[in-house]
Parts: C-alpha cells; sequence; structure tokens
C-alpha cells in the first residue's frame, strides 16, 4: 500500500493537532464549567446544561472522531503502523476506551440533564438524578481529561520504543 510523502505527512499532523486540540480543549472546558459555575435558579442551571452538551457535541465529540480518523490515517499510510512501537498500542487502547466510555457513560448523563433541567427549572437543582449526572460529569470528565493529557505526554515522549529504530 503506498504510504503518503513527507508534504501529506505534514498536513495530516496538523488536522490530527487540531482534533486532538478541541478535544483537549473541550475536556478542559466541560471541567471548568462543571467545577466553577453554580447556577441559582433552574433557568440558569439549563443554560449550564445547554452549554455543556453544545461543548461536548461540537468541541468534544467532533475532536474525538477527527482524532481518531486522523490516527487511523496514520497508522494505515504512515510507517508508524498500528502495533510497531508499545506507546502506539497503550495510545490506541486508552483513545478507544476513552471513546467508548465518553460515548455510553458521559454523554448520557450531560444529554439526560439537559432534559431534566429543561423539565424540572428549579427542581433540578435538588433532583437525585440530576445531581447524580453533574457528579458523573465531575468526576469521569476530570479523569478523562487527564487521560488525554496522559495521551498527549505518551504522544511527545514514545516511551516504550524500540532502540535503534526511528519511525
Amino acid at each position: 500500500m503506498k504510504k503518503l510523502n513527507t508534504q501529506e505527512v505534514k498536513i495530516l499532523k496538523i488536522f490530527h493537532l487540531f482534533f486532538a486540540f478541541c478535544w483537549i480543549v473541550g475536556g478542559l472546558t466541560l471541567c471548568l464549567l462543571v467545577f466553577i459555575t453554580h447556577p441559582e435558579s433552574g433557568d440558569e442551571l439549563y443554560m449550564r446544561s445547554r452549554i455543556l452538551q453544545i461543548v461536548d457535541d461540537y468541541f468534544i465529540i467532533y475532536g474525538a472522531i477527527g482524532a481518531l480518523v486522523t490516527g487511523l490515517v496514520y497508522s494505515i499510510w504512515t510507517n508508524w503502523g498500528f502495533f510497531k512501537h508499545p506507546w502506539i498500542i497503550v495510545k490506541w487502547v486508552m483513545i478507544i476506551m476513552q471513546i467508548l466510555f465518553g460515548t455510553f457513560v458521559l454523554g448520557p448523563c450531560i444529554n439526560n440533564n439537559v432534559i431534566l433541567a429543561d423539565q424540572l427549572r428549579d427542581a433540578a437543582l435538588t433532583d437525585p438524578a440530576f445531581l447524580e449526572n453533574i457528579h458523573m460529569t465531575q468526576i469521569w470528565g476530570t479523569v478523562q481529561t487527564l487521560l488525554l493529557l496522559v495521551v498527549i505526554i505518551i504522544s511527545v515522549q514514545k516511551p516504550w520504543k524500540k532502540k535503534n529504530n526511528k519511525a
């Protein structure tokens, strides 16, 4: 299979970094909003919930999908491959697990809170399901964001790299 040339790899890298940046900034923004904002009314609670949903939908999800797709292109059409280095395998496992967890655990918490805040308004401030979703978002959103930072460190440091192998 034909590999990308040097210029094509540079363009791919720009897109990969852009999508990774969107994902990490989305995660950091979500964490900041969920920890430092304290809505006092149902309308404010709905607004914060909706903003969290927008950050998730447009920064985190598109960033994650874009990083995944450009990562696939890297693995298939460059010399990096999927299994050439242990650090690449670790990165793939972490990214796939994070995407699955975000899709099936955190995403529903965020989306359900928009619905609950819209329906319950002021009552959502004390609703157990709403508060549990916020708690899950605080804890696991922070864990997800920290793990993304670990992925960035792995990408830069390339630990466990084979000696005498420059890829």
